[in-house]
């Protein structure tokens, strides 16, 4: 739903428990880094040792764990702002973590802070051959969990009636990944 959104006061990030465990010893901090890797080594903690990454958000490969960090592709807050201010913690915890749809991806540092809670009309990635790709992620967050958006910046949005270079399908996976990855758990009651 389209709306104007408004800075709704009460938000903090405690309010979406985030890096929820998905098996061992393993939390979302680990687990997307894995799933959006090239030839990932993970030590008996589940940290990465050995890797490859591929910053979707400015086409930087990173060889170093410190330099990425997972991106909500809808900011926490922003979701505060369109909606998420009305929803339990529970469901806030399973938004925050969820790995099923696009709202989580591995990408550098530098590009996740400088995105902050800003949405679409206020950044883009640095990467124009990403800017579709990244809209329509934003798009299928916002209607997969009912949140309201902001009216399309103009600059990134006519783009996107043509194809894009990255497939949208691909929820920010590479084409193959180093093991089998088990089944993600995106509702946090279950165990």
């Amino acid at each position: 739903m389209v709306a104007d959104e408004d800075d709704i006061p009460g938000y903090s990030r405690s309010k979406f428990p985030h890096w929820i465990t998905q098996y061992g010893t393993c939390d979302i901090c680990e687990v997307t880094p894995r799933r959006d890797g090239r030839d990932v080594v993970q030590d008996d903690q589940c940290r990465a040792v050995s890797v490859t990454w591929y910053s979707e958000y400015n086409g930087k490969t990173i060889t170093s764990a410190s330099g990425i960090d997972i991106d909500h592709v809808v900011p926490l807050k922003e979701a505060w702002r369109s909606g998420a201010s009305q929803w339990t913690t529970p469901e806030r915890r399973a938004f925050a973590n969820n790995l099923a749809d696009s709202q989580l991806i591995a990408v550098s540092a530098g590009s996740n802070r400088g995105e902050g809670d800003k949405d679409p009309g206020n950044w883009e990635p640095p990467l124009q051959s990403y800017w579709c790709t990244y809209s329509r992620a934003w798009i299928s967050v916002k209607a997969t969990y009912q949140l309201t958006a902001n009216r399309p910046r103009p600059k990134l949005c006519p783009r996107c009636s043509t194809p894009a270079t990255s497939d949208p399908t691909r929820r920010h996976r590479p084409e193959t990944l180093s093991g089998e990855l088990p089944e993600y758990r995106t509702n946090p009651s279950v165990p």
